[in-house]
C-alpha cells in the first residue's frame, strides 16, 4: 500500500512539473512575440517619416508613398498568420520605396534620409533577432507538448502547438519594380 501511495504521490509531482514547464513555455513565446510586435510597431512608426522625406524630393510619386503610408498602420496582432500576411505586403511595398529613393541622388545625400534609413536598417535587424527568440520559444514549447510524458498533460490541459514567425517577402525572390 505504501509503494502505491509513493508511485501516486510520484506522478502528481511529476504532473505538477511537467504542468509547470508547459505554462513557463507558453508565456516565453507570449513574450517573445510581444517583443515582434515592438519591434514591428517601431519599424511602422518611422516609415512614414521616411515617406515624408521621400515625398519632398518625388512629390510626383504620391501613389506608391501613399500606399506605403496607407500599409504602415499597425496590422500587428496576436495572429501570425494575418502578421505575417501583413507584413509581407508592407515589406513589398517598402522595398518598392527604398528603389524609388535610389532614383533621386539628391535624396540619398540628405542627412535627414540616411539617418532614417539607418534607423531602419537597426530595426530590421531587432525585427531578426525578436523573430529568432521568439521561433527558439516556439519550438522549445512545441517539443515540450509533443515529447513524451509532458504530451500528457499537454493534451489533457488543451496546450496548443504555436506557429513559427516566417516572412517570406516577395523581395526577396524579385526585385521590385518601380515606374517613373
Amino acid at each position: 500500500m505504501e509503494i502505491l501511495l509513493a508511485l501516486l504521490v510520484m506522478a502528481l509531482f511529476a504532473g505538477v512539473y511537467f504542468y509547470n514547464r508547459l505554462v513557463k513555455s507558453r508565456n516565453y513565446v507570449k513574450d517573445a512575440w510581444a517583443g515582434i510586435q515592438v519591434q514591428l510597431t517601431k519599424r511602422h512608426d518611422l516609415v512614414p517619416m521616411l515617406a515624408q522625406t521621400v515625398k519632398t524630393y518625388a512629390a510626383h510619386e504620391t501613389n506608391l508613398l501613399q500606399s506605403v503610408t496607407e500599409l504602415r498602420t499597425p496590422k500587428v496582432e496576436s495572429n501570425t498568420d494575418k502578421t505575417q500576411s501583413a507584413e509581407q505586403t508592407f515589406g513589398y511595398a517598402f522595398s518598392n520605396l527604398l528603389v524609388l529613393a535610389e532614383s533621386y541622388p539628391q535624396l540619398r545625400a540628405d542627412e535627414n534620409f540616411r539617418q532614417l534609413q539607418q534607423q531602419l536598417v537597426d530595426v530590421e535587424a531587432d525585427i531578426e533577432s525578436a523573430r529568432r527568440y521568439y521561433n527558439g520559444a516556439v519550438r522549445e514549447f512545441n517539443i515540450a507538448i509533443e515529447s513524451f510524458p509532458s504530451n500528457l498533460i499537454a493534451s489533457n490541459f488543451n496546450f496548443k502547438a504555436a506557429a513559427f514567425f516566417d516572412l517570406r517577402l516577395p523581395s526577396i525572390k524579385n526585385a521590385p519594380s518601380v515606374t517613373l
